[in-house]
């Protein structure tokens, strides 16, 4: 009891209510076919919320459709990876330079650089090649 003889009002806790919460509830039973469509369709939107899917689905709101194509993936991460080793190639490239025109003789240094040249004509070949496949 407070001070004036009044029992105190409990604190319920909680959040402030929401203005348009959400009061009604629609229950409804699939067979297994209609099942496995629905789930894929849900699989296939992408969304977290299974009610809210429903929702979406019901009131005509638009449902985004993410399919994952798992080939591309696998072929973006090996170019991913050709790329990394290509840059690696090249920062090797700088070194073997440096190293060439340190140690070895002029002459020398000119034939081995020459072999180096003609092996970087290929690479960038091969890399012209693989950067024309995705548009292929």
């Amino acid at each position: 009891m407070n001070g004036y003889g009044k029992p105190e009002a409990k604190n319920k806790g909680g959040g402030h209510p929401k203005p348009d919460r959400s009061r009604h509830r629609y229950v409804f039973y699939l067979n297994d076919t209609e099942q496995i469509k629905l789930n894929g369709m849900y699989l296939q939107s992408g969304m977290n919320s299974v009610s809210r899917f429903l929702k979406s689905v019901i009131l005509s709101k638009p449902i985004k459709v993410v399919k994952i194509d798992k080939a591309s993936m696998d072929y973006y991460m090996r170019l991913t990876g050709f790329y990394s080793q290509f840059l690696a190639v090249g920062n090797n490239y700088n070194q073997t330079v440096k190293a060439i025109k340190n140690i070895f003789s002029e002459k020398r240094a000119l034939i081995l650089l020459r072999q180096l040249e003609k092996a970087t004509f290929e690479l960038v070949a091969i890399n012209k090649k693989v950067m024309e496949l995705p548009e292929g």
